[in-house]
């Protein structure tokens, strides 16, 4: 359902001056705007009459949502009016109450997955009084057992889109009353309704979520994603606050430190970590010897932190009968108080309760402040002093703590409210003087340029001339790395969550280029969008915020291929580059070789028809535990390494054609890893990684060469976050240059996803006058091509 109204706030209430209500069937990112316009329109008002935008939290379908969010975020900040949010189940129940039912009402909200988003209600005459504290997700059995239980269960009257599933089953279970089926769907008026009746567009509510600050109205989420879920659940971790708020456990990243099992590989790194840590000690430190016998060992439990394939920090135990005997503990100095200790044996202790252990023990020198501290808060308590244990007159405390072991969730968690803007909203840009406002005059047209198809929340702002006036860049690095991989579901919430903030830091570092504090949505002249390809759920995110912007202010809409732009961010190196030439495209999520027979007219010589070359360093860095993005761990541990020692398959390498193929290559390294952990041999990290990396690098070289020769180009260039691959670079480097082809290849901080790529296309889109409609939705799958223009682009820089 996509609800829809303009209403107008006075004394006697809420007064409804046209509406849009309908079933848009999955089309809602394609119909909310022009509905929004349409109902406007037909109340014979314009967007600069808005005085607030009012939106549906949820909770319903997160992807919907997710949409109406975005979508009135960018409303708001093009209008630069306050944003309010109000829970979909209350306009529902505002909505039966229009309908003229009183007394106890049940709204039963569809959550998938066998699920329903149960609450009840006590409606008056003057509305509906919540009976539930917060929105909820249980299995449809368990919510209607436990309506059915109540003593007035007979008086409660349905209503919800869940009842198109389940009436059924309430029936069966004695419930007979039943609101009007046109009352099960949220309205406009009755999110209008609801969000008078709980003061906010009237400054009551004294809660920071309800200040009008687009950046802190956030979906209802009540529960994790699937894969944070099932982490939670593994470590036998309490659900946490931020879970409600941001649907994303924050206790569960941490930016750059990952945690995986120790392995054989690890002994030589935290043997001297340990020597390291303990350097100086009343104690001698375990030697490398000790550590390789004791990990091998059957329960004993060992875990490392790492950071990008370094060793940063490790725990160990062992369990005996019903105990688990804490062994070591060690943290690199440079990363102590990050809480990474505590993690560690939260890990250690969740595995010994899986053998068995209801208990922990171990042993830390009295007067090491920081270690007891730790070991309190994680539940332990001394239960004797053993004295010189660690030498004569250092004594130490014997702890012991019952499993699982307390939740140590950073103050981030506890108080999980999402941050405001960088300064108070709405945001009002100072008075300008005479000179910068020529600066501005000078650098012609600006464009916006968004990018959300992966785990980057990007904005940049590029002059008329190609200038590069402010990229802002907001990674999830953090978020995703602990299943070596992204998650879009996290994806997504997380750029529905930053978009604001990303916004706001763009139009003020685009300021200070030109010597204001923050330029404005009216000194924009359009805004390009990436459009596709990627993940559906992060693109719909900044396609519906950028068609809320151009909605609000009247900036024309620009969609842009995401390829294209990596493509066209050689630009940034070789000013000059014109069609035609052959562009290799490899990132996490594309492999391919594209003819650019001239702008815009690209022919795909060949693609992979299994994994992209990004995805199966990942999948290989996984498959050792070095972490995630698997690309930069792989390309620096190969430095070291020689690229003959191992032999993996080159697929495809003589097809006879320019498809690629990786997931072969790619089983054959893991093979090789497992294969070797079996027999207990120490992987020389180094070689295989130098050796994995050559086998990709030969075919990508060689199927370019065919493309070159067979074409008769005189340049190639390569484009995607993979380009950032040092060998790959120089490797085509010294290829083509024995072949007197020029080689472009993006400066680094053009490769990986970023917005001032998209800003390239985005500017020759608006010279040449080339628009999308507002009706214009993500394409997870476009061709390359779509979107595109035969105009020439401007070529881009930054100005120093």
């Amino acid at each position: 359902m996509l609800a829809c109204a303009v209403g107008r706030l006075g004394e006697e209430g809420v007064e409804l001056l046209a509406s849009g209500d309908h079933l848009c069937r999955r089309h809602a990112n394609e119909e909310l705007v022009t509905t929004c316009l349409d109902v406007l329109g037909r109340a014979g008002l314009a967007m600069t009459d808005v005085d607030a935008v009012l939106v549906g939290r949820g909770p319903g379908s997160f992807t919907g949502v997710r949409i109406g969010i975005a979508t009135a975020k960018g409303l708001a900040c093009g209008l630069g009016r306050a944003l309010y949010g109000v829970s979909t189940l209350d306009a529902v129940a505002w909505g039966v109450w229009a309908h003229g039912v009183r007394g106890l009402v049940g709204v039963v909200g569809d959550a998938m997955r066998r699920e329903v988003y149960p609450a009840l209600y006590e409606v008056g005459e003057d509305g509906p009084v919540r009976l539930f504290e917060v929105e909820t997700v249980v299995k449809a059995p368990d919510a209607i057992e436990a309506w059915a239980a109540r003593d007035d269960a007979g008086e409660i009257a349905l209503a919800g889109d869940g009842l198109r599933k389940y009436r059924a089953q309430f029936e069966a279970a004695g419930f007979s009353r039943f609101a009007d089926e046109d009352a099960w769907h949220p309205s406009g008026e009755g999110l209008l309704r609801a969000a008078a009746a709980s003061g906010v567009l009237r400054g009551i509510s004294d809660s920071p979520v309800d200040s009008g600050d687009p950046a802190l109205v956030l979906p209802i989420y009540t529960r994790l994603s699937d894969a944070e879920e099932n982490e939670r659940t593994r470590l036998g971790l309490k659900e946490p606050l931020s879970a409600a708020v941001t649907g994303v456990d924050d206790a569960l990243a941490g930016i750059h430190c990952q945690l995986r099992p120790m392995t054989v590989n690890d002994v030589r790194a935290v043997a001297e970590l340990e020597a390291s840590a303990f350097s100086g000690a009343s104690h001698a430190p375990w030697s490398e010897q000790a550590f390789n016998d004791d990990v091998a060992q059957r329960g004993h439990l060992w875990w490392v932190a790492h950071d990008r394939g370094a060793i940063i920090g490790f725990a160990g135990g062992t369990v005996v009968a019903d105990e688990l005997q804490v062994s070591d503990v060690a943290v690199a100095a440079g990363r102590r108080h990050e809480g990474i200790a505590g993690r560690l044996l939260t890990r250690v202790a969740y595995d010994a309760q899986m053998l068995g252990a209801t208990c922990a023990i171990l042993e830390v020198e009295v007067g090491n402040e920081p270690a007891e501290h730790l070991y309190e808060r994680l539940g332990f308590a001394e239960v004797g002093v053993r004295p010189n244990y660690y030498g004569q007159g250092h004594d130490a405390r014997i702890m012991r703590a019952g499993l699982p072991l307390a939740d140590l969730a950073p103050d981030a968690d506890r108080d999980p409210a999402p941050r405001t803007s960088i300064r108070p909203w709405p945001i009002v840009p100072a008075p300008r003087g005479d000179e910068a406002r020529e600066r501005i005059a000078a650098a012609g047209p600006l464009i916006l340029s968004v990018e959300s198809s992966c785990d980057e929340t990007a904005m940049a702002v590029t002059d008329s001339h190609g200038v590069v006036c402010a990229s802002v860049v907001a990674t999830q690095i953090d978020f995703h790395a602990r299943f070596g991989g992204v998650v879009p579901e996290i994806a997504s919430r997380k750029h529905t969550e930053a978009i604001v903030g990303v916004l706001e830091e763009t139009l003020a570092q685009a300021g200070a280029h030109f010597g204001v504090d923050t330029l404005a949505p009216d000194d924009l002249a359009a805004v390009g969008v990436t459009a596709g390809p990627g993940l559906v759920g992060a693109l719909v995110v900044g396609v519906a915020f950028s068609k809320g912007l151009c909605a609000a202010t009247g900036l024309p809409l620009i969609a842009v291929h995401h390829l294209e732009g990596h493509l066209m961010a050689n630009l940034f190196e070789t000013p000059d580059l014109k069609p035609p030439f052959v562009a290799s495209l490899v990132s996490g999520g594309n492999t391919m070789l594209v003819h650019v027979r001239a702008w815009g007219d690209y022919e795909v010589l060949g693609a992979t028809i299994d994994d992209a070359v990004g995805e199966a360093f990942d999948k290989v860095a996984k498959a050792l535990g070095l972490g995630y993005p698997g690309g930069p761990v792989i390309s620096k541990l190969a430095e070291k390494g020689n690229r003959k020692a191992i032999h993996f398959p080159r697929a495809m390498m003589h097809s006879g054609d320019y498809s690629f193929s990786l997931s072969g290559l790619k089983t054959s390294v893991i093979t090789y890893i497992n294969n070797e952990n079996r027999a207990g041999r120490p992987i020389n990290l180094p070689d295989l990684a130098a050796s994995f990396e050559a086998a990709v690098v030969d075919v990508q070289v060689a199927k370019a060469v065919t493309a070159v020769e067979q074409t008769g180009v005189s340049d190639v260039c390569i484009g995607g976050g993979v380009s950032a691959n040092p060998a790959l670079r120089e490797a085509y480097r010294r290829r083509f240059g024995r072949m007197g082809v020029r080689v472009t290849v993006p400066p680094l901080a053009a490769c990986g996803d970023n917005a001032a790529m998209i800003g390239i296309p985005a500017l020759r889109s608006y010279l040449a006058g080339d628009f999308a409609p507002l009706t214009l939705d993500a394409d997870p799958n476009a061709a390359l091509g779509t979107w595109s223009s035969p105009a020439a682009p401007v070529p881009p820089h930054w100005e120093r």
